[in-house]
């Protein structure tokens, strides 16, 4: 009996453990991830989940194709973009940045809404209010990455809940724009809320920017565009919409959306904790006027002072793209790619010192186009002659000077010269295939450091995704919208007299103009132009017309002899021919369906809800 209990006992012993080894065996759980559960209840790992979130801002806007170039403000070298032609549709979206991409977007925001969920409740100590913080930054995040949609394509499905298998129904109509912005604004004031007082690392939500993000997010809705019954007056295809309310506010106080946008402009001025050098009363001097606005878009000596969210680099991190931005686009004569390039539209748009406008037309201005201009144009653009860095040794003794190249010279005797293309050409002797075609590279966020050889070492220059001179220039366009320009011109000049730049004086329709030309130069490259022309409805004029590019030939002058070229009036005479690009590069064109983007063929296929925007039904 007792030999048969044995027997029996070590049958099951053996059972269990047969059945343990197999429920081991049937366990799926990945050995490299960590479980829902597991990263919620530890604070380390919720941290580094919500950190994640912020790599949906990718390069941010120093991409290798700025975003200006889908503007009249330049060109992408490498290709056409089929939004600069009118030619995008639900099956041909062109060139659409991650930042914006439904497929990119809406996995961040699902990441926002699992993180807000479980740290609403956490599992781990908040005696030190970190949960808090995080869920803050989460809020903020999400309102950022629908802000980034809603500026894109009008309404879109807000989602604030994370979805589980478990949903009886995935598909989800566009909400409307008003209830966008609702919701987002209602997110960003959560933010301001939960990271108040909070101490925050670089490159993290603060108060600060969820307040500035917020008075982006009202200055839009207030504009034209978005004012259903302005913006049919002077589009008939938004005219023709069945579902308007997905576009804009189809009825309401206007009056009183542009006083919630200077309201919401003035919370972060109120901070008192941004700004550089905005408290003068005169012009600064040219000199120092250049290099406060190189200070500003560096981030440094003070100009970090004007960043509120930024997205920072590190040289050790290497798959960063966006510290690349200089080898992407410097000159092909420093073995760059010159991507993304400064058209002539651009460099004619910057104002002459004396704030009168540049004119082809005025003798002097022709006969010296690079002379006494605006000094964020210097700051800003790398034109024919101007100084840069020293040249990688394939081009030190060609160009000992380092200047840039952009022209076909004369170089030997007068007479009897040949010709010379310039290092920074699409003829150079560095390099041709990668060359301008407007006669222009981008300066503005390039390391100016000459120890830095772009080619090979990325810089560490962070991409400004929110800063507070466009909370002044936000501030100062509802003013005028408001009727109180006054108060709008002291917060314009202010931005000016740091640069050194004349104050502006006009009134009525002169000083909206002055204004919006001023908004494009000081914010360029800064992903602004393509909304701006489009919430002010001057896209057609300003999108609706060829790139434009310059021709310069430098002939020696009589009795004249170089043998190695260098930019030099006394032994020069140089002549500049502005051409349009010709439509066999980009057959730019405008059209009403372009003030909003497609929305893909392949979402509208997954979700019979969503409505398709106006002219690619």
């Amino acid at each position: 009996m007792n030999y048969i209990i044995k027997c029996l006992s070590f049958s099951l012993v053996v059972g269990v453990t047969m059945v343990a080894c197999n429920s081991d065996f049937l366990n799926t759980q990945p050995l490299d991830k960590v479980s829902g559960d597991a990263v919620w209840a530890d604070q380390s790992l919720s941290e580094a989940f919500v950190t994640d979130v912020y790599n949906g801002l990718r390069d941010g806007i120093l991409e290798q194709m700025n975003f200006d170039c889908q503007t009249d403000n330049a060109l992408y070298s490498f290709g056409k973009q089929d939004v600069n032609e009118a030619n995008v549709s639900p099956s041909n979206l062109g060139t659409v940045k991650n930042t914006m991409a439904w497929s990119d977007v809406y996995p961040r925001i699902r990441a926002a809404n699992i993180a807000i969920f479980n740290l609403t409740k956490p599992k781990f100590d908040n005696s030190s209010g970190i949960a808090d913080r995080m869920k803050g930054e989460m809020y903020f995040m999400r309102g950022y990455f629908y802000n980034q949609l809603l500026r894109y394509y009008g309404g879109i499905p807000i989602i604030k809940s994370p979805y589980t298998l478990n949903e009886a129904d995935f598909t989800v109509a566009r909400n409307t724009y008003e209830e966008c912005v609702n919701a987002i604004v209602s997110d960003l004031d959560s933010a301001a809320i939960l990271l108040k007082g909070k101490t925050l690392t670089s490159g993290r939500a603060t108060v600060g920017a969820a307040l500035a993000l917020k008075a982006r997010v009202l200055l839009y809705a207030a504009s034209d565009l978005h004012d259903i019954p302005t913006a049919k007056a002077k589009s008939s295809v938004i005219a023709s919409f069945t579902k308007p309310e997905l576009l804009g506010y189809v009825s309401g106080d206007r009056t009183a959306r542009w006083q919630k946008a200077k309201d919401a402009a003035k919370a972060v001025m109120d901070l008192n904790q941004y700004g550089y050098k905005l408290n003068l009363t005169a012009p600064v001097t040219a000199a120092e006027g250049q290099q406060n606005y190189i200070n500003l878009y560096l981030s440094r000596s003070g100009g970090e002072a004007d960043g509120i969210f930024l997205k920072y680099y590190i040289r050790a991190s290497f798959d960063d793209w966006g510290s690349w931005y200089p080898r992407n686009n410097m000159p092909n004569g420093y073995h760059g790619w010159t991507s993304s390039e400064p058209t002539q539209n651009l460099v004619d748009s910057y104002e002459m010192m004396d704030g009168t406008k540049f004119d082809w037309k005025n003798a002097t201005h022709a006969a010296a186009p690079y002379e006494n201009r605006d000094p964020r144009f210097y700051a800003s653009i790398l034109f024919d002659g101007a100084q840069w860095k020293p040249r990688t040794p394939d081009g030190a003794g060609i160009d000992p000077a380092g200047q840039i190249q952009m022209g076909e010279y004369e170089v030997g005797t007068a007479g009897s010269a040949t010709k010379y293309s310039g290092l920074d050409t699409r003829n150079s002797s560095i390099e041709n295939w990668n060359g301008t075609w407007t006669g222009y590279a981008i300066r503005k966020f390039m390391d100016p450091d000459p120890t830095l050889v772009d080619q090979n070492i990325r810089q560490e220059v962070p991409s400004i995704q929110i800063r507070f001179t466009e909370v002044v220039l936000n501030y100062a366009e509802a003013c005028m919208a408001l009727g109180q320009e006054a108060e709008a011109k002291t917060w314009i000049n202010r931005v000016r007299f740091r640069v050194g730049m004349p104050a502006i004086t006009e009134t009525g329709a002169a000083l909206a103009a002055r204004y919006q030309n001023e908004r494009n130069i000081e914010m360029l490259f800064e992903e602004q132009r393509f909304y701006d022309v489009r919430r002010w409805m001057t896209a057609p004029t300003a999108l609706g017309k060829q790139a434009q590019i310059i021709i310069i030939t430098g002939k020696l002058k009589p009795g004249k002899s170089v043998t190695t070229y260098k930019y030099n009036k006394d032994n020069y005479t140089y002549s500049y021919s502005v051409q349009d690009l010709g439509t066999g590069k980009e057959n730019r064109k405008w059209a009403d369906k372009i003030y909003f983007l497609p929305i893909s063929r392949d979402e509208i296929n997954r979700n019979n809800k969503l409505v398709q925007n106006p002219g690619y039904e």
